[in-house]
Order: structure tokens, then C-alpha cells, then sequence
């Protein structure tokens, strides 16, 4: 009879240990925590690829993959699906897969649908399992001539490539280099080669101002996008030149005033009587714009200075021939 009792014992002493793992699932419509979001995407092999004609072909989704709007919205911004959708829209969302970075910060791809748009989103997660950012990785177009693709590489930068055939035969390639800041919250542009659309040229007023101050230099995405900054009036201050084109000059914008620095690696625009404040955020090789309130007067109302923009590198002084030789 002991022995029975102690069997007994040790069977409920073993009992949780036994219990299945926990089944997770976003599809209700119960909230979920950030750690449970992240845990329902299976892995990612790296290098990963993703074209817009499987993006296209793959109508057939895993109902087991579904990410219900009530959970999504509990976790996410709506702004990342309404700047695509619009409001009165809620796309489908599935779950693609993750993968994890060289500082344990966290890169989820989301695939959407709604209507005849499609879009593969990557929300990115620091360390502690918290909401950064997201990027629009793969958003066709209605170009028949333009094929489109990302790559996430195994050092987690974000390639999107675009290829374009021209009436000619010839082809044109278009890229930009994305990298995730977990630290500042954003995705930051790290290289772009646009495709040469127009032989259209961007006159920069402030060109020919002092570039002494560490971030003073020319920052470009694509031929007719332009953030030049430029020496300001005291060591503190910043003068800038913003011009953009986005949507084939359906979203405009053009801004140039003074900026002053508010940490070593900001800076903000703010003038008295202007509703319009704008802040600056530099790395060695890129500037990431923000509105942080409206600055409708300055560009159409569906459009945003919001962006991130590469630094141009500097052509290099050309030496005279024979300048270092003897005489």
C-alpha cells in the first residue's frame, strides 16, 4: 500500500512536467503578448528572398498563419497597414516567418492582402521583445515593364530591388539597402541606386554654403529625393534643403530653413509662428527624417517628409598631373 502511495506521489509530482507545450494562436480574438507574437513565427533561413510574382501567385494562404486584426492592432501601430490599405480597409494578415539579429533584436515578415493590393511587411523587435519599427519590404506596382524583390542577407540588411525593361531591350536596376536601429526605433536607409527615370536635374539653393560641420553633406534618395545640409550660423545650427518626389510627382514636398542640434546625433526644426516641426536623425551614413507635428503647408496632404535618405559620397579632388613629382 506505501509503495502505491509513493507511485502515486510521484506521478502528480511529474504531472506538469508532462503537459503538452503551449498552443499558440493569433486568429482569435483574445490579446496576446509581445513574446507570444514573436513565438508563433517559424524561422527564417537566411539568405531569404521574395519576388512580387510569388507575391502574386501564392492566393491560396494558411488559414493556420492568420493574423487576426484584434491582435495585430493590439501589438501594432494602425498606421502601418493604413498608409498601404487606407482605413476602411482591413487586408488579411499572415504570419511568414522570423528571424533573429547579430544583437538579438527580432525581424517578423508579415504578408497582407486586401483587395487587389498585396505587401510583405517586416515589423522589427529590440532584444526585450518590444515594438520598433516596421518596412514596407515588397509592394508591386502596376508596371508590367518593372519586377520587384527583397533580400534579407545573413548580416540582416534588407535589399529592395527593382528591374525595369526598357523599350529599348535594355534593363535598369534600382536598389535600396535597408538596416534595423533597434536603439532608435527605425529602419534607416544604408545605400540607394535609383533607376534613371528622367533627365530632369535637382538645383540645391544651398549648395554652395560651408560643409565644416560633421554632418554637413548631400543625403539622396534617387535623383529627384534631396536632404543637403549644409553649415549653419553658429557651431549648434544646421542649414538644410529638403526636396522630394514620390508616386510620379503625385507627392511632392520642398522645405529649407535652420535646424538646431538637440543631442549629438539630432537635430529639429522649429520656428516661431510655423506649426511645422521636423527632426533629424544622422548616422555616419544616412539621415532619417520625422514630422513630429504637420507640415502640410510645405507638401500635399496625403504625402509626409518622413523618410530616410543616403549619404552621397564626395567626389574626390582630381590631382594635377605630375603636381607630385620634381621639377
Amino acid at each position: 500500500m506505501l509503495r502505491m502511495l509513493c507511485l502515486g506521489l510521484l506521478f502528480l509530482a511529474f504531472l506538469p512536467a508532462c503537459k503538452e507545450k503551449k498552443i499558440i494562436s493569433l486568429s482569435g480574438d483574445e490579446p496576446v503578448e509581445a513574446e507570444d507574437f514573436i513565438a508563433f513565427f517559424q524561422p527564417l533561413s537566411l539568405p531569404f528572398q521574395y519576388a512580387d510574382s510569388t507575391l502574386r501567385k501564392n492566393n491560396k494562404e494558411n488559414d493556420s498563419l492568420l493574423i487576426s486584426h484584434k491582435v495585430f492592432s493590439g501589438l501594432m501601430p494602425d498606421t502601418i497597414l493604413t498608409r498601404i490599405y487606407g482605413k476602411n480597409v482591413k487586408p488579411k494578415i499572415y504570419a511568414m516567418g522570423k528571424t533573429t539579429g547579430p544583437n538579438n533584436e527580432h525581424y517578423l515578415l508579415i504578408k497582407t492582402a486586401g483587395g487587389n493590393k498585396r505587401a510583405v511587411i517586416v515589423l522589427g523587435f529590440n532584444k526585450n521583445k518590444e515594438y520598433g519599427a516596421a518596412l514596407t519590404a515588397l509592394r508591386p506596382d502596376l508596371d508590367a515593364s518593372t519586377q520587384q524583390s527583397f533580400t534579407i542577407d545573413r548580416r540582416h540588411t534588407i535589399s529592395q530591388t527593382v528591374l525595369r525593361k526598357n523599350k529599348n531591350g535594355t534593363l535598369s536596376e534600382g536598389r535600396d539597402v535597408y538596416a534595423f536601429n533597434a536603439d532608435s526605433k527605425l529602419f534607416y536607409l544604408v545605400m540607394t541606386d535609383a533607376l534613371e527615370d528622367k533627365p530632369t536635374e535637382l538645383i540645391n539653393p544651398i549648395d554652395t554654403l560651408p560643409r565644416k560641420n560633421k554632418w554637413s553633406a548631400d543625403y539622396t534618395a534617387g535623383k529627384m529625393n534631396l536632404v543637403s545640409i549644409r553649415d549653419g550660423r553658429r557651431n549648434n545650427k544646421l542649414t538644410f534643403f529638403i526636396h522630394f518626389e514620390r508616386n510620379n510627382r503625385e507627392c511632392t514636398g520642398e522645405l529649407k530653413g535652420e535646424a538646431a542640434m538637440t543631442s549629438p546625433t539630432t537635430a529639429e526644426y522649429r520656428q516661431d509662428g510655423d506649426p511645422c516641426k521636423l527632426k533629424f536623425i544622422f548616422t555616419s551614413s544616412s539621415v532619417t527624417l520625422k514630422e513630429i507635428e504637420g507640415c502640410g503647408s510645405y507638401r500635399p496632404l496625403k504625402c509626409s517628409f518622413d523618410g530616410s535618405f543616403a549619404k552621397k559620397k564626395e567626389p574626390r579632388a582630381k590631382t594635377t598631373k605630375g603636381s607630385s613629382g620634381k621639377k
